[in-house]
């Protein structure tokens, strides 16, 4: 399992335990769950405690893990904001959150508005495959397809989808685009993926762009930022929009049910969502913004040019913890 970390005033530290941390000023304290590379969460976090005089502590952990301690200690929450995770899979833990609107949305894509009050969008992360350009030789890879290719066996960097948001949208991708739209049709390619990837499987979102970049694996399924960050950073990687199809999910953040630090957390929220933070977001951060007045994000392929798919949310949200059991089935019967 993912260890967690603390990130303090934007330094990583390793984590302890939050009990001390409830003894301070809640006026002055934030306690964040988040499972964004440390890279993103560090200049933001500096940013929202030098504009506001909060002291924001975050634990980073897999989105799965979080997700388990807010359950886990919902009568007496150590934490106020769950900050990321894509909306299918904070989905079937709204109920542990607090209903909160911030004024922001007023700035938001209509279709990225809060539906229920319960979870605030963030941004938009399609979902892509990551390839190191100096281990890939002639092997052509340009959606799911090519990644079945017995020369990548034990090469693809993929992570166990109960456990990292993004690996499960990769896998509710691939469901609706080689099921083409009948995710139902789509688990042949599961299965074959999962020959395919050799008795590998990552434990997080993180180990699979550092491990490609890094040239651990040749090719890896992974978020648009996590592999654009590396991609700007001039390392030997290349993003790759999968020609079957493309679903671009949303992230979000939401206050939890019983926050000890309210306001703070509705401050949090209103931070990440401003034009201002948005803006840094998609100019710096490889993000791109949930703002309609936010500028386009630098880098990256304009939507326009992908080959953009949608699955059906109502049925992801009733089939997730069927899917993620059929996943896990299929992977260790290899």
């Amino acid at each position: 399992m993912k260890k967690a970390i603390r990130v303090l005033c934007g330094v990583a530290v390793a984590a302890a335990m939050l009990g001390s941390a409830q003894a301070q000023t809640p006026s002055k304290k934030l306690v964040v769950y988040c499972p964004h590379p440390l890279v993103f969460i560090e200049p933001i976090v500096k940013k929202f405690e030098a504009e506001t005089g909060i002291r924001a502590e975050v634990v980073a952990a897999g989105t799965g893990e979080l997700l388990k301690r807010v359950e886990a200690e919902t009568s007496n929450p150590l934490a106020d904001v769950m900050w990321g995770g894509s909306m299918s899979t904070l989905e079937p833990s709204r109920k542990f959150f607090e209903t909160y609107r911030t004024p922001e949305e007023s700035g938001f894509f209509d279709n990225l508005k809060n539906t229920d009050g319960r979870v605030t969008a963030f941004t938009q992360i399609p979902s892509v495959i990551m390839v190191n350009t100096k281990l890939i030789g002639n092997i052509k890879v340009e959606g799911y397809q090519d990644v079945l290719n017995p020369a990548l066996k034990g090469k693809i960097a993929f992570a166990d989808p109960s456990k990292s948001s993004s690996s499960f949208e990769h896998l509710i991708n691939m469901l609706y685009a080689m099921g083409k739209g009948d995710p139902d049709k789509g688990w042949s390619y599961v299965e074959a993926l999962a020959k395919n990837l050799d008795g590998k499987l990552l434990s997080g979102s993180s180990a699979v762009y550092k491990g490609v970049a890094d040239g651990e694996y040749t090719v890896g399924l992974t978020f648009e930022e996590g592999a654009a960050t590396y991609v700007k950073s001039k390392a030997p990687v290349k993003i790759v929009y999968m020609n079957e199809g493309v679903i671009s999910q949303t992230d979000g953040s939401a206050i939890i049910k019983g926050a000890k630090n309210l306001e703070n957390a509705k401050k949090f929220i209103d931070f990440l969502s401003s034009k201002e933070t948005q803006t840094m977001i998609a100019t710096q951060l490889n993000r791109r913004s949930v703002r309609k007045d936010a500028p386009a994000t630098d880098g990256l392929a304009p939507m326009a040019s992908i080959k953009l798919i949608k699955g059906n949310d109502e049925v992801v949200n009733k089939s997730k913890r069927l899917w993620l059991e059929k996943f896990k089935d299929i992977y260790t019967s290899q």
